[in-house]
């Protein structure tokens, strides 16, 4: 198993907000630059599924996993020989709302899928998470 975490107090900002964000699968391209489109028919709920599309790339089917409204979410990316989790967590603390991000490759070809695009996806986490707080300050000023 490979996993990357990375969590962030911020300020200034409502976990409804983030939530409504997060759930809003079809505009994540308003404040994740890096991608061409999102879709989502239907509701953010387990077992659904979305298509996301990074510029550059082909769009990868990602399938919701777990949902604890208003709370967090997981969902999944399966590559042949791997599955990659995203998981998204928000809580509520006396400096703030903490933000967690973490990534988790398993499966016998990890290796690749780290290589080739978990690695990368890490490394964009802090750059993504400053992208939403200020996309939701905008937002819901």
């Amino acid at each position: 198993m490979w996993k990357r975490s990375y969590s962030k107090i911020a300020t200034g900002v409502k976990r409804e907000d983030i939530w409504a964000v997060w759930i809003d699968v079809n505009n994540w391209p308003a404040w994740q630059h890096d991608l061409e489109y999102c879709t989502l028919d239907g509701k953010f709920e387990v077992g659904n599924h979305f298509f996301l599309k990074p510029k550059g790339v082909s769009q990868v089917k990602i399938i919701i996993t777990e949902v604890i409204d208003g709370c967090s979410f997981t969902d999944c990316t399966q590559f042949f020989g791997a599955k990659m989790y995203d998981t998204h967590v928000m809580h509520e603390t006396s400096d703030g709302l903490m933000i967690a991000h973490t990534v988790v490759v398993t499966g016998p070809l990890r290796w690749l899928w780290v290589k080739l695009v978990a690695q990368n996806l890490a490394d964009t986490v802090p750059q993504q998470m400053e992208a939403l707080i200020a996309y939701v300050k905008r937002r819901y000023e």
